[in-house]
């Protein structure tokens, strides 16, 4: 995988939405490793104090700009501006919690931010390949056991989930509308979406998100609550989302034309595990680093509806793109867990060589 990526990034321009974000802040050194020549971040400032964007240093690793991409005008600017070679659009109100306090603000950020964002590269005069991602949540909501496929119908219970639904048939109906993969040498465009299940990794503050909150009582010496302890979600190392999406834009890249549709990254089904049993390894790593962790359960009767299950199947990025999991939950929690135990003694330090042991 690591030479592919680095034939295929060494060298190119990257825009990258969402930089200050926890993905997206794992993304560019990620990209830097793999000798990416300029990359160009366009994102809202990070929410969260601290945040990864700050810890790391994100604005000394790419040309940071910090704005909305609800304006459309300086979107266009920025990405037309940057000259990309590729195009990755994580940037998104990706809370479902948030959702139900705020659905206007999800519902404009996650709809008309990609409909600009799709826009601007629309009217970008090069070539380009673009990935926009969503989530395993754009799916009609699962029965227990029931594994999800990239044609089935999607939904959302949530305004988050429902938004990101809204966001793949966006993407559907621009590639049907203006990036005609048949006819990829008039316009230049190819665009595909990533469907992702719950990413873990170090540097994720984000509120309402179990791996941030256990992280949080730990070091604080807090008990953990746990809301939801019998949820099952699929649990994946954020470098195994991120590797995910470089390469389908790298496959894209290949053969121009081909690809142009959703992916599943997901881990293998062992992988899909309780909330509860997440908490309880996290302490044994935690533990086992010289820490002290406990946790209880408080369920909140009146919290608003999320789904008790999600799974999805990757076997169409496994066969066409020769994508699979490297880490299995275990692993994926004990990096997790080591990063938030280490990383006031050198996170950039950490962060880079975690990339470089995934790498290989």
């Amino acid at each position: 995988m690591k030479d592919i990526l680095q034939s295929t990034f060494a060298g190119k321009r990257i825009f990258l939405t969402g930089h200050t974000g926890f993905k997206g802040a794992w993304m560019v050194p990620l990209l830097r490793e793999l000798g990416a020549a300029h990359i160009v971040g366009y994102a809202l400032p990070p929410e969260t104090r601290p945040s990864m964007f700050d810890v790391i240093e994100v604005p000394q690793l790419c040309e940071s700009v910090l704005d909305d991409l609800r304006d459309r005008q300086r979107l266009a600017k920025a990405l037309s501006d940057a000259k990309p070679d590729f195009v990755f659009h994580l940037a998104a109100q990706s809370l479902v919690r948030r959702s139900y306090r705020d659905p206007i603000d999800t519902f404009e950020s996650n709809i008309l931010g990609t409909v600009n964002l799709l826009e601007a590269v629309r009217h970008y005069e090069g070539a380009c390949t673009t990935v926009v991602i969503t989530t395993d949540k754009v799916y009609r909501e699962s029965a227990p056991g029931e594994v999800r496929f990239e044609d089935d119908p999607l939904g959302g219970h949530d305004p988050y989930s429902a938004s990101k639904a809204a966001c793949e048939i966006v993407c559907d109906s621009y590639r049907q509308s203006f990036f005609d993969p048949t006819k990829i040498q008039a316009h230049g465009k190819s665009l595909a979406t990533a469907r992702a299940g719950n990413v873990i990794g170090g540097g994720d503050w984000c509120e309402d998100r179990l791996v941030p909150d256990i992280a949080r009582a730990l070091v604080a010496g807090r008990k953990i609550r746990v809301r939801n302890p019998n949820s099952v979600r699929p649990w994946q190392h954020v470098l195994e989302s991120l590797s995910g999406y470089l390469m389908l834009a790298s496959k894209m890249a290949a053969s121009p034309g081909e690809f142009c549709r959703s992916y599943n990254f997901g881990p293998d089904t062992r992988d899909s595990l309780r909330v509860e049993d997440v908490v309880k390894q996290a302490i044994a790593v935690w533990t086992s680093l010289g820490g002290v962790g406990e946790y209880f359960v408080d369920a909140d009767a009146n919290a608003p509806h999320e789904a008790g299950f999600l799974q999805i199947d990757s076997t169409r990025a496994r066969g066409e793109l020769g994508w699979t999991p490297k880490y299995d939950a275990t692993q994926a929690i004990e990096k997790t867990i080591t990063w938030y135990r280490n990383y006031q003694t050198g996170p950039w330090a950490l962060t880079r060589q975690q990339i470089l042991d995934y790498l290989g």
